[in-house]
């Protein structure tokens, strides 16, 4: 009997509407070469929100369904030589959810923070963002010292296993369809922006503040989302 149990597989909202999308062009309702709707109007056809469509169509162009063309839209790929797939793989973590997962634990961590934070520390976080300014100064883009800004902040909570999820959650931005979107809207205007606001989050460290410190926090997550998914 326990040979005839399988596993539930938990599909992620961004897989149903992707396959949603998928079977509206296997039906001929969108022929290739077509363009789709404009995001607002697919969204609201398939009653979703704009950043769940967008992650859709992030999955839908990594397995070659469809082509994203800046400034222009969404427009349906030629049948490959290869069998199309029927249902959309997983890609990892949906990105929006991520983000609303670290805005929780690292608004959380920072609180702590303060509590604990120490003039050593206070100075391993300027450092890491002076080395996270030359880096973009040469033109690079530093997503190591970014990591490393956040995991430092963790570990000044005082909290092992809070150091462990923000590692997690943020290695989670290689996966598949995070490594796409970076790819599309990572510029040197965003993380400037980036930069700005993690040294808006470390005065308010330096200020030992929990309230702005975590308030900084927040925005900063929620404005990465809105520059990386929703914008």
């Amino acid at each position: 009997m326990s040979n005839l149990v399988k596993p539930i597989e938990t599909r992620r909202l961004y897989q149903q509407v992707a396959d949603q999308i998928r079977a509206l062009i296997a039906s001929n309702a969108i022929t290739p070469g077509t363009r789709l709707p404009p995001e607002r109007d697919l969204a609201q056809q398939l009653g979703v929100s704009r950043p769940s469509l967008r992650e859709a169509l992030i999955a839908l162009e990594i397995d070659g369904s469809v082509e994203i063309r800046m400034g222009s839209g969404v427009y349906v790929c030629p049948p490959a030589e290869r069998p199309a797939p029927t249902t959309t793989a997983a890609l990892g973590e949906s990105p929006s959810e991520l983000m609303q997962a670290r805005a929780v634990i690292e608004g959380s961590a920072v609180v702590l923070a303060c509590a604990r934070v120490t003039a050593e520390g206070l100075a391993r976080l300027r450092d890491t963002l002076t080395r996270m300014r030359a880096e973009m100064e040469q033109g690079g883009y530093p997503v190591e010292q970014d990591k490393q800004f956040h995991l430092t902040l963790a570990a000044l909570s005082g909290n092992s296993v809070l150091v462990r999820l923000v590692g997690d959650l943020f290695d989670e931005r290689h996966s598949p369809i995070s490594s796409q979107l970076r790819e599309r809207f990572d510029s040197s205007q965003t993380w400037q922006a980036a930069l700005d606001e993690h040294e808006a989050i470390l005065q308010a460290l330096e200020a030992a503040d929990p309230l702005a410190a975590q308030t900084a926090m927040r925005q900063h997550l929620k404005a990465s989302t809105d520059r990386w998914i929703s914008s």
